[in-house]
């Protein structure tokens, strides 16, 4: 058993879709009702759902996992190019790469790399 979704309110579908499909590859799924589904190469569901993004805890995130160090470095680049905003730098460990940014909505997103 694993998890396989997460469900987001955010002020505007369209305009968060085309982050996380420009940002992270996902591709747009199903549509249920006004709720749109994104889905990446491994079957994990991203609900985007219209409505105000609710307050949470400052530590909340989610995270993609990358496959190499190199391909976080990458990401953060074209992120970083792209406008987004970066709530913790680029971070280098023997183990670990990692940074974060935020989604339009101000959604918390690590975006990692570990062995």
């Amino acid at each position: 058993m694993q998890i396989n979704h997460l469900h987001l309110h955010v002020a505007d579908v369209g305009r968060a879709a085309a982050f996380y499909k420009r940002a992270f590859g996902l591709r747009e799924h199903v549509w249920h009702e006004d709720v749109l589904f994104l889905r990446d190469d491994a079957g994990m569901d991203l609900a985007l759902a219209p409505g105000a993004p609710g307050e949470l805890p400052g530590w909340f995130h989610f995270g993609f996992r990358l496959e190499s160090p190199q391909a976080v470095r990458d990401l953060h680049a074209r992120l970083t190019g792209d406008g987004v905003t970066m709530r913790a730098p680029l971070s280098e460990e023997p183990d670990f790469v990692w940074f974060r940014c935020e989604d339009p909505d101000g959604h918390n997103i690590e975006v990692y790399w570990e062995p």
